[in-house]
């Protein structure tokens, strides 16, 4: 057998090893050379055993254990993903979880990038910074949001966004408390009290984990819960406009509220995040209700307003008159948590929040406001057209869509398959949900519009 034979029946692939250099060898000499004869060598795979994977003697924490499932927006981006694979040609229009589409004023970012350009001279180069956040910061959201509100700038905590600050909360708060929420409400609320260790075991019957109180709010009672009926809780989360309900407490009902609160010593967390897609008379800050200092706080985002969903700025108010049963401030246990666990918001982020509460600044962010209430109103008016019960829309960008008698995943199952548009099943947010499904305004206009004409396709 010769060399040129060996070489010319081994084929060696590209990605050989790399100590197959480059040669000089020419196969076309042929130079034969005295061989042994080889026998054919069979390489056979032994079985391989079956590995055991190694385990540390760390339990598992019980109480992440009891959470049904994984968290409502993965679930809907994994079902997202899947659909893909069955369609792969299909043009998707995400009209589900709630983040923004339009672009950031560049009033904004000019400002964030001028901040980020100065962190490379050492003029303006700044490290950690104010746990609590920037002064000029804090200042300026006391004086747009809460003027005359008896609201001050050290009582306001800058953060990465409510979400986080939802979880900072619940740190302080502890295990041995009961929590009440709105049903539906955004899951975060719940979820973050099973972490904890607030509730008994997820109840399949009801749909419920034990030992939180759920306020049913149904287009029957206003979507504001019958308080009345309702067990003492520790503590209250409630949220206006409502995720995902859309629905704006009256000035009424708040003032309901904070006296419940007071009359069974509870607090309440009150979550503004969609505060300025208010239109009419209803409050903006529960700080608007007389009284309601010494029984709420507030968190708040960026988020919503000036496209900061991936930026990540937002705050919290605690004031001076919140206590606990014993007399010790709530903000300064707050302070302490948000010292521990965070070092501070992005400098550039907070450079871009002073840039979104300037005179231009409020001007574009109430600009692209306007832009996603008209997405809004022109899904409402879709669904209207087409039969459906149709809630929210007016002072929140979600629009709350009631299919009587259908699961909620279904529901979506089928607008997911028949038009390649997602939406948001609203059992996700709650019991109360179930039965409706949420479509969210925060998308571009053309694909808005064309979701519609899918809909109408759809159900006409």
């Amino acid at each position: 057998m010769s060399i040129t034979q060996n070489l010319t029946a081994t084929s060696i692939s590209s990605s050989s090893s790399s100590f197959f250099a480059p040669s000089t060898f020419n196969s076309r000499n042929q130079v034969s050379l005295p061989v042994k004869s080889v026998g054919i060598c069979k390489c056979v795979a032994a079985p391989q055993q079956a590995e055991t994977a190694y385990k540390t003697k760390v339990s598992r924490n019980g109480n992440i254990a009891k959470l049904q499932a994984g968290y409502l927006f993965p679930e809907i981006a994994r079902r997202r993903n899947a659909h893909l694979l069955k369609f792969p040609d299909a043009k998707i229009i995400s009209l589900g979880i709630g983040d923004t589409t339009e672009p950031i004023p560049e009033v904004i970012t000019s400002a964030m990038s001028k901040r980020s350009y100065a962190l490379s001279t050492l003029e303006g180069y700044s490290g950690y910074g104010a746990e609590q956040g920037e002064k000029p910061l804090r200042s300026a959201i006391a004086s747009t949001f809460y003027n005359d509100l008896g609201i001050d700038d050290d009582d306001i905590f800058v953060s990465d966004g409510a979400k986080c600050d939802i979880s900072r909360l619940q740190i302080v708060f502890g295990s041995n408390v009961k929590m009440a929420v709105q049903d539906p409400s955004y899951p975060a609320y719940v979820d973050s009290s099973v972490i904890m260790g607030q509730t008994g075991l997820y109840q399949k019957d009801v749909e419920k984990f034990a030992n939180i109180e759920y306020m049913r709010c149904t287009p029957e009672n206003g979507f504001f819960p019958d308080l009345s009926s309702i067990s003492r809780p520790d503590i209250i989360f409630f949220c206006s406009p409502n995720n995902p309900t859309g629905a704006a407490a009256t000035r009424e009902q708040l003032t309901q509220l904070v006296q419940f609160a007071k009359d069974n010593g509870s607090i309440i967390v009150y979550d503004s995040a969609y505060a300025m897609y208010i239109t009419g008379d209803n409050p903006r800050s529960i700080f608007e209700i007389p009284g309601a200092k010494e029984v709420a706080l507030e968190t708040s985002s960026f988020s919503k307003y000036a496209g900061f969903t991936g930026v990540r700025l937002g705050w919290t108010v605690v004031p001076k008159q919140l206590l606990f049963s014993d007399g010790f401030p709530v903000a300064k246990d707050f302070n302490r948590i948000v010292s521990t666990c965070f070092n501070g918001a992005s400098n550039i982020s907070q450079a871009g929040g002073l840039a979104c509460l300037s005179p231009d600044g409020l001007k574009a962010m109430r600009d692209v406001i306007g832009f996603y209430k008209e997405n809004t109103d022109i899904i409402v008016e879709t669904f209207d057209s087409l039969g459906f019960k149709v809630y929210g829309g007016e002072n929140a960008p979600y629009v709350w869509v009631y299919f009587p008698g259908r699961s909620s995943w279904d529901v979506f199952g089928e607008i997911l398959e028949k038009t390649h548009v997602v939406t948001t099943p609203g059992s996700g947010f709650g019991p109360g949900g179930e039965g409706f499904v949420r479509v969210s305004a925060f998308g571009h206009r053309e694909n808005v519009l064309e979701a519609c004409r899918r809909f109408r396709q759809l159900y006409k």
